[in-house]
């Protein structure tokens, strides 16, 4: 997966924008104001998502790409390598699925009622 794919479809997402609140490189997708994504163009290309603690175990044993997020807190977030990896284009749509999930998820009802006006 390419950065324009990976971020294509992080945009795609229903009340999703991004930000550089770290440095010029390090792009941060946010759904309100949660982060659920990050990732830069920097070679090798990755992606920070966040994750349910038991099933971010249960990919880490699964994927050599997938490990404990990289300057994250390791129990809720894995960093996904997009290029040279095991794990296909499909799968890292799912873990982007499942960040955003969780993240929506964890926002108030009002919140969630705003960003489906939009």
């Amino acid at each position: 997966m390419t950065f324009k794919q990976l971020d294509a479809y992080l945009r795609s997402k229903l009340g999703v924008s991004y930000d550089y609140p770290f440095d010029e490189h390090v792009r941060v997708y946010r759904i309100g104001e949660k982060i659920f994504a990050l990732t830069s163009e920097s070679y090798p290309l990755r992606v920070n998502l966040k994750c349910d603690p038991i099933y971010a175990l249960e990919l880490r044993s699964i994927y050599e790409g997938v490990s404990a997020g990289y300057h994250m807190n390791k129990k809720h977030w894995n960093t996904v390598m997009l290029e040279e990896t095991d794990v296909d284009k499909e799968s890292i749509k799912e873990f982007i699925d499942h960040s955003y999930d969780l993240v929506y998820q964890s926002l108030t009802k009002k919140k969630r009622e705003e960003l489906r006006r939009q």
